[in-house]
C-alpha cells in the first residue's frame, strides 16, 4: 500500500493554500492560480490530467478529484472526447447563470437574445456602501451605469450596476452598446476578468416614478429589487448591481442544493 505526499514545499504552493489543507485542496488552488494568472484563457483546454498529474508530482486521482471540483464550480467544463476547457459566460447555456429570472414559459434562451438599453454610464467616487462591497477605499474611483434588459420587446429589468474604476479603465457607454454579448463575456475578454460567483439579496418594493417610466409601468406595480455582488477567483469583489425585476410575466427560479 502506498501513500501519496504532497509536492515539494515551493513558494507558489505555500502561497496557494495552507500545508494542512487536503492534497487535493492544494492542487485546486494552483490551477485556480493558472486560470487568475490567464495562463488558460476563458474557452480555451487546460492541460490533461496526466500533464497536470506530472506538473504537480501528485496521482491523476488527485487532479481529477481538483478538477471535478472546480467543474462542480462553473470553472471548468469536462467535454467527452475532448478535454477540459475553462469555462466562459460566452457560452449559450450559461450566458444567464447568474440571472434566475424565467418567464411564465419557456426560458430566457427561448425568448431570443435580451436587448439592452444603456441609460448612462459614468465615472465617480465611490461612496460608503459601495467601496464596502466592492473592498475599496471611499473616494476610490468606479465606473457606475445604469441599463435597461428587455425580452421579447418588453422591458424586464432596470439595473444600476457598480465596478472598480481601475479595473475597467477605459468601459464606456459606447462599448457596452456596441456589445451585443452578454456583458460579463465582455468583462473576460476586454479586460480578463471572470465572475465565478454570486451572493444575492432580495426584497420586494416600488418603483419610483422615473423606474416605472424606464420599465414603461402604467400602473403602479411591485417590483423585485434583488442586489447582487459578483466575485472573480479567490473571491475578489468586482461588481456589485441592483435589479429591478418586473414579475407580471416572469418569475424568480432558484434551484436549492
Amino acid at each position: 500500500m502506498t501513500t501519496e505526499t504532497s509536492p515539494a514545499p515551493t513558494a507558489s504552493t505555500a502561497a496557494s493554500a495552507p500545508a494542512f489543507s487536503p492534497l487535493y485542496q492544494q492542487i485546486k488552488g494552483l490551477v485556480l492560480k493558472s486560470l487568475q494568472s490567464g495562463e488558460w484563457k476563458p474557452g480555451e483546454p487546460i492541460p490533461s490530467e496526466f500533464e497536470l498529474a506530472a506538473r504537480y508530482k501528485v496521482s491523476q486521482g488527485t487532479v481529477r478529484k481538483a478538477i471535478d471540483e472546480l467543474a462542480q464550480n462553473n470553472l471548468l467544463i469536462r467535454r467527452q472526447g475532448k478535454g477540459t476547457f475553462v469555462a466562459t459566460h460566452a457560452e449559450q447555456h450559461v450566458q444567464y447563470r447568474f440571472l434566475k429570472l424565467k418567464p411564465d414559459t419557456g426560458d430566457l434562451n427561448s425568448q431570443g437574445p435580451a436587448q439592452r438599453f444603456i441609460i448612462d454610464c459614468k465615472r465617480t467616487r465611490a461612496n460608503a456602501d459601495v467601496a464596502k462591497a466592492l473592498s475599496l477605499r471611499g473616494g476610490d474611483a468606479v465606473l457606475q451605469l445604469r441599463r435597461v434588459l428587455s425580452f421579447g420587446g418588453v422591458p424586464t429589468i432596470l439595473e444600476e450596476i457598480w465596478l472598480p474604476g481601475a479595473t475597467f479603465k477605459g468601459l464606456t457607454a459606447e462599448r457596452l452598446s456596441a456589445d451585443q454579448g452578454p456583458m460579463y463575456a465582455l468583462f473576460e475578454t476586454e479586460f480578463g476578468i471572470r465572475m465565478v460567483r454570486a451572493k444575492e439579496r432580495l426584497r420586494a418594493v416600488n418603483p419610483s416614478e422615473e423606474e416605472a417610466g424606464l420599465l414603461q409601468l402604467t400602473t403602479p406595480t411591485p417590483l423585485l429589487s434583488v442586489e447582487r455582488l459578483s466575485f472573480t477567483y479567490h473571491d475578489t469583489p468586482m461588481e456589485w448591481r441592483r435589479g429591478l425585476y418586473r414579475t407580471d410575466t416572469h418569475y424568480y427560479d432558484n434551484e436549492l442544493n
